[in-house]
């Protein structure tokens, strides 16, 4: 089968091929955190997706323009047949990252074999700067130990790291410490998720609207000299930061400057998306039974890949339509003028007022086209 070249980020469209696809291969897994959107256990589901239903998923997210596919779960190193996944799919053309849990089952050897089977990058969760942090937070005693031990092993492997870090009330004031230690490690790319109450997380963990903010102003400083990019999840509102920061640096020659506070590209090419993905517009994720949906903490199912294939459920199903019309949205971030680079976190608004189409609730910008009497 001859393989088609890949497309230049920009010329993607969102409406016909998402950016980025994260597959959730098993919902198992050791740690109970405190954040789990999964509320992961112990043991696998007999309904997850099979190794020959895998294959074929595969095959059509390469048909549908070879998205980068996140293996995540719970733990994906719970599956036997993780590494025959891999080495498909990277032998198909799909650029692969792994984000497994950091357990006895992350080995140098495993690392290796990973490496070999055709994994780009691999993410690691770090959520706390010391143990007290990272292993309440986790759910885990000797967690933060064993994922600086693990860091160690990807760096010697040589694999591609990203160190990912949920931004809760528990950590928020640790960020900067833990910034120091994922400089440390070689680490490609510092991704924070912006917790959403969904799964185990639960809205009085999240961050103040005005916290967000700060460290939105905080984060795009530390974009400017820290050893690794700087990526946000579930925090749209970080491209309004970095356009307005921006615009207050730019020369006069420079007024019209718009960003979206990505475009970076490494040699593994995992790269940001050089437009605003969102979810379910440059994104979707599959369940361990072949749920699509917009995002794992947007839980709302386009379809099923065992009843639809997943190009179907992403281009035409009515839940990803509406999530790519910002027409649609409603409230603030409806009139918002960077709505186009923005779209505020669907997955909060959902969260929180129970509507996908609702403002996003954690933004403490107010459109001009707003009055006062209109702010709130």
């Amino acid at each position: 089968m001859t393989e088609q070249p890949k497309r230049p980020l920009l010329e993607v469209d969102f409406n016909q091929t998402p950016f980025t696809v994260a597959w959730e291969v098993t919902r198992a897994c050791a740690y109970a955190c405190i954040h789990c959107r999964a509320e992961a256990q112990p043991k696998r589901d007999p309904r997850e997706l099979t190794t020959d239903e895998g294959f074929r998923l595969i095959d059509e997210l390469v048909e549908v323009g070879r998205p980068i596919l996140i293996v995540t779960g719970g733990d994906p190193m719970m599956r036997p047949d993780l590494l025959d996944l891999i080495r498909y799919a990277a032998g198909r053309g799909l650029r692969v990252a792994l984000s497994p849990t950091a357990t006895k089952l992350v080995t140098l050897e495993r690392l290796r074999e990973a490496r070999d089977a055709g994994v780009a990058r691999i993410q690691m969760s770090l959520d706390g700067s010391r143990p007290e942090v990272q292993d309440a937070f986790r759910g885990r005693p000797g967690s933060f130990q064993r994922t600086l031990e693990i860091l160690d092993d990807i760096r010697s492997a040589g694999i591609s790291l990203q160190v990912g870090t949920t931004v809760s009330r528990y950590n928020v004031d640790d960020l900067d410490a833990i910034a120091r230690v994922v400089g440390e490690y070689g680490t490609v790319m510092w991704s924070l998720f912006f917790l959403v109450p969904t799964g185990r997380g639960r809205r009085e963990d999240m961050i103040s609207p005005e916290e967000h903010e700060r460290v939105f102003n905080w984060l795009y400083d530390l974009s400017k000299t820290a050893p690794f990019d700087v990526r946000t999840t579930a925090a749209q509102h970080y491209r309004r930061v970095v356009i307005q920061r921006r615009r207050q640096e730019a020369t006069s020659s420079e007024t019209g400057l718009l960003v979206t506070g990505a475009g970076y590209s490494f040699a593994d090419g995992l790269g940001q998306s050089n437009r605003g993905v969102n979810d379910g517009n440059g994104f979707a994720f599959i369940s361990h039974t072949g749920d699509v949906c917009p995002s794992g903490f947007l839980p709302l199912p386009g379809g099923n890949v065992r009843d639809k294939p997943f190009a179907e459920i992403y281009r035409n199903s009515t839940l990803f339509r509406d999530l790519r019309d910002y027409s649609g949205l409603k409230g603030k971030c409806g009139v918002c003028d960077f709505r186009d680079v923005c779209g505020g976190s669907r997955a909060r608004a959902y969260a929180v007022s129970g509507d996908y189409l609702e403002s996003d609730p954690y933004c403490v910008y107010q459109p001009p086209s707003m009055g006062v009497d209109d702010a709130g």
